[in-house]
C-alpha cells in the first residue's frame, strides 16, 4: 500500500520504466461489485493496475455527509485481493498528503458542470475535478476507468481531460446492478430495510421511460419525465431532485427525441431519508 504521492511517482517511473501500461481506478473506498468491475476492466487491459481509496473532502458540502461516509479501509483490501490474477498496486493517502497547507488552487469546471448535479450540489465537481486531475498527474496513469452511474461526472473528467490536454484514456464501464436493478452505490448501505425495497423504483421508472421510447416510439420527453416522476412518486418517501432527459456528449436537455440521435441519456437523483441516490440510463435510439 502505498501512501504518499512521492512513493506513487517512484512506482509509476519503474511501471513505465520497463514498458508497462498504468490502469489507474479513482475510488472513496467502501468498495462493491461496481468498483470490483472497473479493477477487472483495469486488469484485462492494462499492465499494472492502480486503485485510488481517499474520501475526498472538497467534492462535500458543509450539509453531506463527509464525516459519516463509510471508510471499511480493510475490508477493501482484502476485497482488492480477490480481483483478477495479480494484486493492484492501491493509494491510500490522507488529507494532509492530497491537500497540504496553504493549498489554494482548485479546477473551476465549466458549463457541463452546471444543470443537473450543479444544481444541487453546486461545489461538488470543482471538488471533483481538482483530485482527479491531481490522480492524474500523481499517478502518471496512461488509462482512468470510471462506472457510468456518475454519469455527469465522467462527462466533467472528459471535458477537463480535453481541455487540458491531460495525456490520459478515460473508459466508461457499465453500471454494476444488484439482482433487483438497484444501482450499486457505498451509500446503499445507509438505507433501512423498507428504503431499499423503495430505492428499486428508481432503476424501475427508467426501464418504462426506456420501453416508452424504443418500443413505443414516444418522442416527447416531457411526456416520458412525468411517467417517470409517476413511477418513482409510487414509492412514499422518496423525494426527487431532478429527473432529465439529455443529449450524452453535451448533457443539453431534450425537449423532443429525435430520431436522427445515436443515443439519449436519462438521469434521476432522488433523496430518502438522509441518503441520496443517482441512476442513470443510455438509451439507444
Amino acid at each position: 500500500m502505498i501512501t504518499t504521492i512521492e512513493v506513487l511517482r517512484r512506482w509509476s517511473r519503474q511501471q513505465h520504466d520497463v514498458g508497462k501500461r498504468i490502469g489507474l481506478v479513482p475510488t472513496m473506498g467502501a468498495l462493491h461489485d461496481g468498483h470490483l468491475s472497473l479493477v477487472n476492466a483495469a486488469q484485462q487491459s492494462c499492465d499494472a493496475t492502480l486503485v485510488s481509496i481517499f474520501v475526498n473532502p472538497t467534492q462535500f458540502a458543509p450539509n453531506e455527509d463527509f464525516h459519516r461516509y463509510p471508510r471499511p479501509l480493510e475490508n477493501d483490501l482484502r476485497l482488492l485481493q480477490t480481483v483478477g490474477k495479480e494484486l493492484p498496486e492501491v493509494f491510500v493517502p490522507n488529507v494532509e498528503e492530497m491537500y497540504p497547507p496553504g493549498f489554494d488552487v482548485t479546477v473551476n469546471v465549466g458549463r457541463i458542470s452546471q444543470p443537473f448535479e450543479g444544481r444541487v450540489r453546486p461545489t461538488h465537481f470543482n471538488g471533483v475535478a481538482t483530485i482527479v486531475l491531481k490522480l492524474f498527474l500523481a499517478s502518471g496513469a496512461d488509462v482512468a476507468f470510471f462506472g457510468q452511474k456518475d454519469f455527469q461526472q465522467v462527462c466533467v473528467v472528459r471535458k477537463m481531460v480535453a481541455d487540458f490536454n491531460v495525456p490520459i484514456e478515460i473508459v466508461v464501464c457499465p453500471i454494476v446492478r444488484e439482482p433487483d436493478g438497484l444501482a450499486m452505490s457505498s451509500r446503499n448501505r445507509y438505507l433501512s430495510a423498507a428504503q431499499r425495497k423503495q430505492a428499486v423504483v428508481l432503476s424501475q421508472s427508467l426501464s418504462i421511460a426506456e420501453a416508452m421510447i424504443v418500443d413505443e416510439k414516444i418522442d416527447d420527453a416531457e411526456v416520458i419525465r412525468r411517467k417517470i416522476r409517476k413511477q418513482i412518486e409510487t414509492a412514499p418517501d422518496m423525494r426527487i431532485d431532478y429527473i432529465a432527459i439529455a443529449d450524452p456528449e453535451t448533457l443539453q436537455e431534450l425537449t423532443t427525441i429525435e430520431s436522427t440521435k445515436p443515443e439519449i441519456v436519462i438521469l434521476i437523483a432522488a433523496q430518502i431519508g438522509t441518503t441520496r441516490l443517482i441512476d442513470n440510463r443510455l438509451i439507444r435510439i
